[in-house]
């Protein structure tokens, strides 16, 4: 075929995709089911991974639940298995990569084979880059970015050997664009975004069609990591409101359960994302000046200086394992 041709028939296939976009908005797919498959969550032991493993389990899914916090991952583990929920718990630091192959090698020889992995897990430094602790933005990286490499190559072989799973990366709208003051969260997250692309784009150009990848791209979940975040009022009140938590997962799981490449919610933040890709610099910064997003991690800095004046833990203190492959459940995985 001359490029002539082909240029028309690439033209033809870019414009049902648009056909076929605006089709999925007003005629809902089915979700797909995923019962019996053993879905993976990290940063399971609160906030939108607590909930992510509760939609899998009320769908049938087997869960297995990896965080830093074995109090915290071990309660989710609990609650769930009072609802009849197959659970498996693991205490597990994902940004230590020896750590991640470990735990990983633990859930293939206890549980089997992950078939659904959630890279869910994510920290925050709280300070702006000249304030802020070499390690501390080391950690960022390694949580929010690096993790997703070694968790990825840890389970999508044998997703890939029997072209059948799904990887799901919460990144951020952080990902998407940027603020002021959490330099080290922006990157990990643009990091975590270019990672999933790349992955996704490697996964079709080897024709691994039973193997789907979904991004999820919130905007602020009010989950208290970014508390006391504010851009200007009235926008906060009539228009970009933070989002509540069950929202923000319950979106995201149609998302996954419809085989969706990505999902931003809300939807503005498609706008969002289409305005800084077109418009000049100074443009940009003048409409974050205008929303008040360019200083709106200012009040969160001072909420998050309250804290730790009270004496509140730093939530990369939390003592990590002993053992870096301590396993916290019953064998109730069969």
């Amino acid at each position: 075929m001359n490029i002539a041709a082909e240029l028309v028939l690439v033209a033809f296939r870019v414009v049902m995709a648009f056909v076929q976009a605006a089709l999925r908005w007003v005629f809902k797919p089915p979700e797909k089911s995923v019962a019996g498959e053993v879905c993976l969550v990290t940063g399971a032991g609160g906030g939108l991974g607590r909930l992510f493993a509760r939609e899998f389990a009320e769908r049938g899914a087997s869960l297995v639940l990896w965080d830093i916090n074995e109090v915290a991952n071990e309660a989710t583990a609990e609650a769930l298995r009072a609802s009849g929920a197959r659970v498996r718990a693991y205490t597990c630091d994902i940004s230590r990569r020896a750590d991640v192959y470990c735990t990983a090698e633990r859930v293939r020889a206890e549980v089997g084979e992950v078939t659904v992995l959630v890279n869910n897990a994510g920290v925050v430094a709280g300070r702006p880059l000249l304030d802020c602790p070499d390690e501390l933005i080391e950690r960022s990286m390694a949580v929010n970015c690096h993790a997703h490499f070694w968790m990825v190559k840890a389970f999508l072989p044998h997703m890939l050997e029997n072209n059948h799973g799904h990887v799901v990366t919460v990144a951020s709208s952080l990902g998407l664009f940027s603020t002021a003051g959490i330099e080290d969260y922006c990157a990990s997250k643009y990091g975590a975004v270019g990672f999933h692309e790349s992955l996704s784009h490697e996964i079709k150009a080897i024709g691994k069609d039973g193997v789907n990848t979904t991004l999820i791209c919130p905007y602020l979940v009010n989950t208290g990591m970014f508390r006391g975040c504010r851009i200007r009022k009235e926008i906060e009140t009539y228009l970009l409101s933070p989002l509540e938590p069950q929202y923000c997962v319950h979106e995201a799981m149609h998302a996954v359960l419809t085989n969706r490449s990505m999902i931003c919610t809300p939807r503005l933040m498609y706008l969002v994302v289409f305005m800084k890709s077109i418009l000049p610099w100074d443009a940009v910064v003048c409409i974050y000046r205008f929303l008040g997003a360019d200083k709106c991690m200012y009040p969160f800095f001072a909420e998050h200086r309250r804290g730790l004046n009270n004496n509140q833990k730093e939530p990369w203190t939390d003592a990590l394992p002993t053992n870096p492959c301590v396993d916290h459940g019953n064998a109730d995985l069969d």
